[in-house]
């Protein structure tokens, strides 16, 4: 037969709760952010080099992730229209195929052929060179041949627009698997947010990832818009003055239109020197003038109405991302460098407990985005 409790005497549990909040809190060791930061390094390095020894499988999963990004706003708009889903991805990628097969056509010989004039050019810059050096020395100005060849050597860098834009050829070889990744991402567009949120997601959470798909999405469809009519202007204005590979030209002005700042004016290099071998140093400024012109009109006035200022970066996290980036994936890294740094800063910024450090990304508010 149990004894009858006593029912001013505290039960077990509640005396253990008791003693559990009379307790004093232990000391956080000061030490333990410190593991915790060297932890996060360690990991962060372990990843970075996961990515570059993959670069061969992972460069084309980004082409793909890219272009279905691109793709995502007119899949959009056709599905407004109540074109069914497949029809709709079916008419993008036929369309992409197209487009692709076109330009790589044009700009494959293009490459080709400036290759083959590259001695040709080299022999024209040393005879400009030495016109240069014995000119400075008529002024009194001695500089030495073998050190200023050194220096002003612009054959390497044509080699390396013409090794770069064949790297970009040899990363799009894997054409068939970029394709077929690309309709299963189109496939899945919005459903698997959609399944998040039935499973069972935070609201906040879901929420933060639409919004980040959202901005990512927008990003890219009008960086690429933006990006499109920059290279068509420069092809334009480069064969009105006779500059030879304007194509090329345009395509390369396309390409680094996705890095701000120092992308034109390493797309401008190339061709005004090229200009200035052609048309001599009138027909050089003319070139150099228009890049100026369409890259101050692009850069600063059309982007930042149509996507605002909030999606700038820091000119010194550019810079950083393009060695980061081209150091881990090569050169198509180095292009593909500032749109990853943004979906970065984006999912950084779609959290409030992260948001800090997306905004130590950005660059001031008048920079350019």
């Amino acid at each position: 037969m149990s004894e009858p409790t006593n029912p001013s005497e505290p039960s077990l549990p509640a005396v253990a709760a008791a003693q559990s909040d009379s307790a004093p809190e232990l000391p956080v060791p000061a030490y333990t952010s410190w593991v915790v930061a060297l932890a996060s390094a360690a990991a962060l390095v372990v990843v970075v080099a996961g990515l570059r020894s993959a670069a061969e499988l992972i460069v084309p999963l980004l082409l793909a992730v890219f272009l279905a990004m691109i793709l995502a706003a007119p899949l959009r708009w056709l599905k407004e229209r109540r074109l069914p889903a497949a029809l709709a991805i079916a008419l993008l990628v036929a369309a992409v195929i197209v487009v692709s097969l076109m330009v790589a056509a044009v700009v494959g010989a293009a490459i080709a052929d400036f290759r083959g004039a590259l001695p040709s050019y080299s022999a024209q810059f040393q005879g400009l060179s030495e016109r240069i050096v014995a000119q400075l020395a008529g002024y009194g100005v001695a500089l030495d041949p073998t050190q200023w060849q050194s220096l002003f050597d612009p054959n390497a860098l044509f080699k390396l627009v013409a090794n770069t834009l064949s790297s970009l050829g040899n990363a799009l070889t894997n054409s068939l698997l970029i394709l077929l990744l690309v309709v299963f991402i189109l496939a899945e567009d919005q459903s698997f947010i959609d399944k998040l949120e039935r499973s069972g997601g935070s609201p906040q959470g879901v929420a933060s990832l639409r919004s980040f798909a959202s901005s990512v999405n927008s990003y890219m469809a009008l960086k690429s818009v933006i990006s499109l009519a920059t290279g068509t202007i420069v092809w334009l204005w480069l064969w009105l003055l006779g500059v030879d590979y304007a194509v090329m030209w345009g395509l390369l002005a396309f390409l680094l239109n996705f890095v701000p700042n120092v992308g034109s004016l390493i797309a401008a290099v190339p061709a005004v020197l090229l200009a200035l071998l052609q048309l001599g140093p009138s027909g050089a400024l003319i070139a150099a003038a228009g890049y100026l012109s369409v890259n101050f009109l692009m850069g600063n006035v059309i982007e930042p109405r149509v996507m605002g200022r909030g999606l700038n970066l820091s000119p010194l996290v550019i810079f950083l991302s393009l060695l980061l980036w081209g150091w881990v994936l090569g050169p198509v890294g180095m292009l593909l460098s500032v749109p990853l740094t943004i979906m970065v800063k984006l999912a950084l910024e779609s959290r409030d407990q992260t948001a800090w450090v997306g905004a130590m990304l950005g660059g001031s508010a008048g920079g350019r985005g």
